[in-house]
């Protein structure tokens, strides 16, 4: 079979002199880094690999801020942006907790009951749905189950979505939740952020430098914005339903991927 003109190149592939020019590393957390919530020992290794050579490395993930909050201290990363964009943390240099958020507190106040009605709205609607586990840390969104504790079919999750779209909620679909949020922000818009913020970078002057790391349907924003983009293995059940696939695709799954990633950025770079 001849393979689609789209599909992901094999990161085995990815020429030398681009790996030369990467500064940094943008990624996903959930599927990408992690196997079953948990960080995979070969992403942690690898994570350290890119702090003791001064390669900075930022999260973006759809989890809440309250679940980050842990990692963003005790994860060798420069900053966590939590929330699909909503909410930043990051150590700081006196070993504390820094946070901000993307939206004033009055906005986020205001939000807060148009958030609550609509995830009333959907548990009403589909009985067979449950708010994600980790809803309590949840700060500026809302997020249905579909397949870290609670499983549901793919027209439950297309219905589930469309509705919340409907509500005039931005939805997208990550590897094990449904998240649903009001204003603008995203991935792409949370990574620009936090680069300004913690690194003084300019990721769209400086976008052929950077790449960005991810396994699921809600990475896509970021697959179309970064030239140099990587699904991990297991992207390969989703990669039909994406308008934009990664550039390149690692052997591996999820944190063996990253490693990989980090291993022909750091073996090879300049």
């Amino acid at each position: 079979m001849t393979p689609s003109p789209n599909a992901p190149i094999p990161l085995a592939d990815w020429p030398l002199v681009s790996r030369q020019q990467v500064a940094g590393i943008l990624t996903d957390i959930d599927d990408t880094l992690t196997k079953d919530g948990k960080l995979m020992a070969s992403a942690r290794a690898a994570l350290t690999r890119c702090e003791q050579e001064g390669l900075p490395v930022v999260a973006v993930t759809g989890r809440p801020a309250g679940w980050s909050e842990a990692f963003a201290l005790s994860w060798p990363v420069r900053a966590i942006v939590a929330e699909n964009g909503a909410v930043m943390l990051w150590r700081r240099a006196d070993g504390g907790l820094g946070k901000d958020w993307i939206q004033p507190e009055t906005e986020r106040a205001e939000n807060a009951a148009r958030l609550a009605e609509a995830a009333y709205t959907v548990l009403r609607e589909f009985p067979m749905a449950r708010l994600a586990g980790d809803s309590a840390g949840r700060e500026t969104d809302i997020a249905i189950d579909h397949s870290e504790h609670h499983h549901l079919g793919a027209s439950e999750v297309d219905a589930i979505g469309a509705r919340l779209t409907e509500l005039g909620f931005r939805v997208t679909v990550s590897s094990i939740h449904i998240n649903a949020w009001l204003g603008e922000h995203d991935k792409w818009s949370g990574a620009r952020w936090a680069l300004k913020e913690r690194l003084q970078v300019d990721l769209v002057q400086s976008v052929d430098r950077w790449i960005y790391v991810g396994d699921s349907a809600n990475d896509q924003v970021m697959f179309a914005r970064m030239a140099l983009s990587v699904g991990v293995r297991n992207i390969e059940p989703v990669l039909t339903q994406l308008a934009t696939p990664p550039r390149y695709i690692t052997a591996g799954m999820r944190g063996d991927g990253f490693s990989e990633v980090v291993d022909a950025v750091l073996s090879h770079g300049g």
